[in-house]
Order: C-alpha cells, then structure tokens, then sequence
C-alpha cells in the first residue's frame, strides 16, 4: 500500500517530513511494516503557490520480509525498514485503522489556518505510472487532472481545504528513481525548541563534510554558511544529503549541536536535474525549467539590487537571463560573459518579467574580442585623432582626416570554457551539484 502526502507546511511551521515520522511510529504499532525508505520528493520549484521547498513525501506498508534496517526514531521508537515486502494489507479493519491515524494525524499536524496551506492524501495499493511523476516535476498540474486519475485508479484520496495537496502526492508516489537518487537524514528539534534560534556548531559541520566522501552541499565555504541548516521555525534542525544512506547516520553523529531525539532517512530526488528540460527559446514556458544553448546576444549589465541581466538567442528567437543577487560571487561569472559567448543555461522560466533564472551556466565557447586601447594618429600631424561619436569613426581637428577605428588589442577573457553552478547557499534542492556530476562521470 502506497500512501503520499503533500502540502501541509507553511512559511510559519509545519513539516511534512516530521508528520511522516509521527506516522510510521504510529503505524508500525498496528504491526505493519514500512517497506524500503519513506521519499521525501521535490516536485516543481517553480509553482508559484508553493509554501517553501515543494517537497512531497510518501511511503510504501505492507507485511515486511528480509532483514530490517534502522532508518531512525520517532517518538521513543526506532524506525524500522524492511527491503521486500511479503503481501499487501489484506485485512480491511486493519486499512481502516491505517486510514484513522493518517487522518487524525493531518488534522492535529497541518497548518491548515494557513491560506496557503491545502492538504492531500493519497493511498493505493498499486503504484502510479512514473509519467505523473515526470509531469509534477516538469509542469503545473491542474487538480481535475489528479481527481480524475485517481477516480479512474480507483484510489482513496482526502482533501484538506481545496485539496491542492493530492497533486504533489500523486507525484511522490509514482516517483521510481532507478535513473538517478539521493537520501537525506533529517534530525528533528524538541518541541519546547521549536521556532527559536539553532544551535549547530559551525566547524563541526565543516569538518563532517571534508571527512565524507558520498555527501554534498553541507556547507558553503566562500560564503562561510552552513547550509544543513533550515532558517524557517520548522521542526527540522538539520538535514544532511549523500548518496548513500548508511554513509548519513555517522555525518549525524559528528554534528556538535542542541540535544535531540528524533531522526529519520528519506530517499529523495533532491541533487539530480530531475526538473531540467531541454528546450529552444521559442518553445519556453513560464514555471518550467529549462536547459537551453544559444549566443550571447545583450552582454550582461547589472541592475539595481545588485542583479546582473543579459540576453541569449538562437536560430529563431531570443530572451532574457538573469543571475540575481542571491547568486553572489555566480554573477562575476556572468558578468565576464560577452557577445558572442556560445552558452547553455540551466534554470526556471519566470512568468513576470520573462526571464530565465540561471541556477546553472556552461561556457561552451568563448568569442575572441578586441578592446580599444588608444585613438588613432594622424598620419599628417602625428597627434591622436578625437571620437566623432558612437560607432562614427575618429578626426583630427586639425588636418580632417578620419579613421574608423583605433588601435585594437585583444581583450583578456576572465572565464574560460567550463560549467559554472551559484554557490551553495543558492542552489536549489533538485539542482546537481558539480561534485555529484563528477562522481558519476569519474
């Protein structure tokens, strides 16, 4: 049995992660089995009514074989997961009993006075086809499409509110992963901490992160910040990503910080492009993200606020890009483009302005260009000649003679051919960090 669930955070608290623990402790309790890890699923990060990270969660029950594993403790209880599962839940007062606790937890759990907060439940007994996976990550989804689905599959769904949530759960079901996944630990506050001010010691992270060799983006070493750890007043304390599950439990015990109790493991698509689609710029779409290739066609100018804009085009059209402030020291890259550059953006398609948010930059070539450094003599008089203007050529006030250009040189390019990514206090969830490319490439 099959069970997502999405959407019941928001900016001022609340994690869905969390209430999947409660869950599973209570679940397990009526003697049934979490099968393989819960997933914690981000679907996509450009829809604009998300609360923080758009991440999904779901689970697989059923009647447990092999041998289990400890994935973490909730309320006093380890958490238990076993590899294969025996047979499905065939008892219906046993469903029933699952549905209670599900129901009963989202309701005491869910933020649901919030405006933007709108609950989903999903159980099924079959998984969904990827493709809905595919869709939740790659583009907005109207509800009618999952009411429908689901109507047609037959599956049990509740809706909180106006039930946006169904959409996000449905996708984290169908989620497979077999291209590409990650796993993340997520340690968890005492209550009475909840909302106040973290304590994790700073090179205690650092030195977790030069000591492992399977996990990423722990900690951002140009920007000095530690980036397992959340700012919002949610329950997480910290979350530390890797690509191998058993490598995270000893990364947490390294962590100097505040007591805790609580932990869990979740397998993710956190870390792999899975929201990247390759497109032209004639076919953008707003809330998309993109891989797109073309020229530098506008050099990059920085606006107020810090934010540096240009432009790129291909055969057929062309659009705006923008690294914005939060990029930091991303945009002295950009800013070292210049016409002619032959480039590929990786980023989300904004709706208002138009424009592609670069998250990742591939200089695939780099023009040559030519710089002025000195007007030109006069061949009569010798004295340098004056500028007429823009782009009009030189004269010699003199002896009225003209020339179009000055002396040239070729200009010194900063950049070089390479990928470029914004650092990691940037970088969004599903974003691939270079590190892991280069694992999987090595």
């Amino acid at each position: 049995m099959w069970i997502g669930i999405d959407d019941t955070d928001s900016r001022r608290g609340g994690c869905t992660t969390y209430l999947v623990g409660v869950l599973l402790s209570k679940i397990q309790r009526l003697g049934v089995h979490l099968i393989g890890y819960p997933r914690l699923i981000r679907l996509n990060p450009n829809v604009p009514w998300k609360t923080r990270g758009n991440g999904a969660v779901s689970f697989q029950i059923g009647i447990g074989r092999g041998t289990p594993t400890k994935i973490g403790r909730m309320k006093g209880n380890d958490v238990w997961s076993y590899p294969l599962m025996n047979n499905q839940i065939e008892d219906s007062d046993l469903v029933d009993q699952v549905k209670k606790v599900l129901l009963h937890e989202i309701e005491s759990f869910a933020e649901l006075s919030e405006d933007n907060t709108n609950p989903g439940l999903v159980m099924t007994f079959d998984q969904f086809e990827e493709t809905w996976y595919w869709d939740a990550v790659h583009r907005i989804i109207q509800k009618d499409e999952i009411v429908s689905f689901l109507t047609r599959k037959d599956a049990w769904f509740r809706e909180f509110k106006n039930g946006r949530g169904i959409i996000g759960a449905t996708g984290s079901i169908a989620w497979i992963g077999k291209h590409d996944n990650t796993f993340e630990l997520i340690s968890y506050r005492k209550k009475k901490r909840w909302g106040s001010s973290r304590s994790i010691d700073e090179n205690s992270v650092i030195k977790m992160d030069e000591n492992s060799s399977l996990t990423f983006d722990n900690y951002d070493y140009v920007n000095h910040h530690v980036n397992i750890m959340p700012h919002s007043p949610c329950p997480v304390l910290f979350g530390i990503r890797g690509d191998k599950a058993e490598e995270l439990s000893a990364c947490m015990n390294d962590i100097k910080c505040e007591s805790f109790d609580e932990w869990l493991i979740f397998a993710s698509n956190q870390g792999t492009d899975d929201h990247l689609l390759v497109s032209s710029i004639t076919d953008l779409k707003s809330f998309q993200s993109v891989i797109i290739e073309g020229v530098i066609s506008k050099k990059p100018v920085t606006i107020p606020g810090g934010h540096v804009i240009f432009s790129i085009s291909d055969e057929a059209s062309s659009v705006d890009c923008a690294a914005y402030e939060p990029t930091k020291q991303f945009r002295d890259v950009v800013r070292g483009l210049d016409v002619g550059d032959v480039v590929r953006i990786f980023g989300g398609v904004r709706k208002e302005p138009f424009t592609v948010n670069v998250e990742k930059l591939e200089i695939k070539a780099c023009a040559t260009i030519y710089e002025k450094v000195e007007n030109p003599v006069c061949p009569v008089c010798g004295k340098h000649m004056k500028s007429k203007g823009l782009d009009q050529g030189f004269v010699c006030k003199k002896c009225k003679t003209n020339a179009e250009k000055g002396k040239m040189k070729r200009k010194n390019r900063i950049i070089q051919k390479g990928i470029y990514e914004v650092p990691v206090c940037a970088r969004r969830h599903l974003s691939k960090p270079l590190i892991r490319r280069k694992r999987q490439e090595g």
